[in-house]
């Protein structure tokens, strides 16, 4: 049976954090953090009954930290190339290593790890995990890596700024810089931190003097690819460079430890033709791994795409698109010619409206009340076949108001820093202090996300959008409500969204066109809503509107089965 992807983030440092400390810029010591052994049996059970069907564990592997766990024969971390004590784990120190934060035994923190992995597939869930190919930490060293395997940097011509077979990019001769970054308090008194030759800021910073908004804790890895080269940007793949085989050994190891798929950090700053070399690779011994890439360019989708990755994040085509509607800024009908832009590629696209990149939408920097984001959820979760993501906390309202630290009051929660996510610790471990509000948010998140793999018409169905013929009906209304349908077999789902606060009664109009497109037939029917279980008597005829009653924020999820 197909399988609609339903995706539960998971920033595993503070998931399962349970101590309420909270204290802005807190040590692991004040303010604790989350293990591995956290998600146990009943966890994965509650995620798993809210219709989710893969797991992403953001943030497994080993990055930098002002957290020292030398005792373990874990290098330190100098703070001043360190964001936030517990730091980002965008930053790897060692490809092959499990962060010892999030383990209870960090001597057997893989153990742990892989324990993980065994327990989440018991509850019939898979794992994905992030793979950052673009940048490592500044300090950067394996410890864990196989015998045999030679480390990134080891061997490379620090004498030159690019070669095609060193691992990262230098300035030679010059020191690196960090004028230009502040000092924050947990680095004060630190040692300086020395780095001589200079390499290359992550960000495509190619000199020795990164500055505050660079991702300066960070160094660029070589995929081959001179940025300077005096007659513009050149390209050496021939012979195959040193860091597409390290990389793709780094991903055989993970896939070998029976990982399901890989989110891929900044996939479009590495060049497509790694990917195609690497994930050919990988499937060639795992075909069922997935690859889900973050490209934020559209122009570059369908490049991607044809390079081997199975998905990509659709954020500046129906995230931002969503977000502008939920908010008001944007009609409801532009969420048409959004999907029409990538029409070809549709199935190919991961839709959210939260990940740890993005600001809460109950935050007062989007939405502001959680329930905005149902009529939203209906929208990314059921108009294709395509995935969707929520980011854990989301099903329970999370603000993301806390000013944690490093991550000030911005509307996210943080990733630099230890910290409790309140919404997080009551609904999986406090669970009597939800109020009634929340609890309605929950299911209302759980009645969705089962329906994307309960019924065949969201999981594998046609869709067909109403909008081009309702855009002007004097019963419906083409800023605030989004209407479509999807079919297979004989069943069929008419779902309407209404993002305005108030209730409506709309009258949604099915077009001939879609009664040949889908095979759909004329007469009386009794179609129920699987959101509130309410039925309702219809006659479908072309051309003629379908009549309903809409709670504001909310909308209907109609299920009919066409007469034979």
């Amino acid at each position: 049976m197909k399988t609609k992807l339903a995706i539960y983030q998971v920033f595993t440092r503070t998931f399962g954090n349970r101590i309420l400390t909270r204290k802005e810029y807190g040590t692991i010591a004040e303010n604790g953090v989350g293990k591995m052994n956290d998600l146990d049996r009943t966890v994965l059970q509650q995620i798993q009954g809210l219709g989710i069907t893969h797991v992403w564990y953001t943030g497994v592997i080993r990055h930098a930290t002002c957290t020292d766990y030398s005792l373990f024969g874990i290098p330190q971390q100098n703070p001043h190339v360190v964001k936030g004590r517990a730091g980002s784990p965008y930053a790897i120190t060692d490809y092959y290593d499990i962060d010892p934060d999030i383990a209870t035994n960090v001597d057997k923190r893989m153990e742990e790890f892989e324990n993980l992995v065994f327990r989440t597939h018991a509850e019939g869930l898979k794992v994905l995990i992030d793979f950052v190919p673009n940048h490592v930490a500044r300090q950067y060293k394996s410890i864990a890596k196989p015998e045999g395997v030679e480390d990134l940097g080891q061997g490379d011509d620090t004498g030159k700024h690019f070669d095609m077979q060193n691992n990262f990019y230098y300035c030679p001769g010059e020191y690196l810089d960090l004028s230009g970054v502040p000092t924050y308090d947990y680095a004060t008194g630190a040692e300086t931190y020395m780095e001589f030759p200079a390499k290359c800021t992550g960000n495509d910073r190619f000199d020795s003097h990164p500055q505050q908004n660079d991702w300066y804790e960070t160094i660029k890895l070589n995929y081959g690819i001179d940025y300077c080269d005096a007659g513009g940007r050149s390209f050496h793949y021939d012979p195959i460079p040193s860091t597409w085989k390290k990389m793709t050994d780094i991903l055989l190891y993970w896939a070998g430890k029976g990982i399901d798929g890989f989110r891929c950090d900044m996939a479009e700053m590495v060049p497509c033709e790694f990917w195609a070399y690497a994930i050919r690779a990988v499937k060639a011994h795992y075909p069922e791994v997935i690859f889900i890439a973050e490209v934020y360019n559209p122009e570059l989708y369908r490049m991607y795409i044809h390079s081997g990755f199975d998905y990509l994040y659709d954020k500046v085509g129906m995230y931002d698109c969503v977000r502008g509607v939920i908010c008001g800024e944007r009609a409801a009908v532009s969420i048409t010619s959004e999907w029409q832009k990538i029409d070809d590629i549709r199935n190919h696209m991961l839709y959210f409206l939260e990940n740890h990149d993005e600001q809460r939408i109950a935050s007062d920097f989007f939405a502001g009340e959680p329930r905005k984001a149902i009529p939203g959820m209906l929208v990314t979760a059921l108009l294709y076949q395509n995935p969707v993501m929520v980011y854990a906390g989301q099903e329970f309202g999370e603000r993301g108001m806390d000013k944690e630290g490093f991550s000030g009051c911005d509307g996210r929660s943080t990733i630099f820093d230890y910290w409790t996510v309140e919404s997080v610790y009551k609904g999986f471990w406090n669970k009597k202090q939800l109020t009634n509000e929340t609890k309605s948010l929950l299911l209302t998140y759980q009645r969705i996300l089962k329906i994307c793999n309960n019924e065949v018409a969201a999981r594998e169905g046609q869709s067909y959008d109403l909008m081009y013929v309702n855009v002007q009906s004097d019963k419906f209304n083409s800023h605030r409500q989004f209407a479509f349908l999807r079919k297979a077999e004989d069943e069929v789902l008419l779902i309407v969204a209404n993002f305005s606060k108030d209730k409506k009664y709309i009258g949604v109009t099915i077009p001939s066109h879609a009664f040949e497109f889908l095979g759909l037939s004329t007469g009386n029917v009794v179609m129920t809503d699987l959101l509130s279980g309410d039925s309702l008597s219809a006659t479908l005829e072309p051309n003629k509107q379908v009549e309903m009653e809409v709670d504001g924020y909310y909308g209907r999820v109609y299920k009919f089965m066409i007469k034979k």
